[in-house]
């Protein structure tokens, strides 16, 4: 009967989902990020990924690592998503690592997959939206229309936290 489902069903449906999200991403890596997989073997609902910054921005040569936490509704939720490295910008909550993206509240659809959602992220960074900021020094910055110094603000921290070499000039 279509309406009724065991408890085995509905939770191999997530599982099912996962694994091949996983297979996908092995076959077609995502440009946007350096890794993406199971924190473990033995908890397909934990993941991390390192995204790389977004070339031609204060972001480029930074690698951030971000913590997925995987719903047992999956994909019907969005998983959760927080950077648990530091990053300047103004959705990204400084000490938390939440991270504020209408995909991932309110915008969720079960047709985004993890890799989707992280490029998703990624250009959040080239395109930041001071309007709802969790870091309100960060919009402030923006605000302000100093994007000079909003740039350089970025280009230290991804130096000092995001593995970014340093340049001159």
């Amino acid at each position: 009967m279509a309406s009724s489902s065991s408890s085995s069903s509905s939770s191999s449906s997530p599982t099912t989902r996962i694994m091949n999200e996983l297979v996908n991403y092995r076959k077609e890596p995502n440009p946007a990020l350096e890794s993406l997989g199971p924190v473990s073997e033995d908890d397909l609902f934990h993941w991390t990924a390192v995204l790389k910054g977004v070339e031609g921005t204060a972001y480029e040569g930074g690698r951030w690592k971000i913590d997925i936490k995987i719903p047992e509704n999956y994909p019907h939720k969005a998983p959760e998503m927080k950077f648990l490295t530091s990053i300047c910008h103004p959705n990204v909550h400084l000490k938390t690592g939440e991270i504020c993206l209408d995909l991932l509240k309110n915008n969720w659809s079960a047709v985004c997959s993890i890799s989707l959602t992280l490029t998703s992220v990624q250009q959040l960074l080239a395109s930041p939206e001071w309007d709802s900021p969790l870091n309100v020094d960060a919009a402030a910055v923006l605000r302000a229309g100093d994007t000079v110094g909003y740039e350089s603000l970025v280009r230290v921290w991804s130096v000092l936290h995001a593995g970014k070499p340093p340049t001159l000039g």
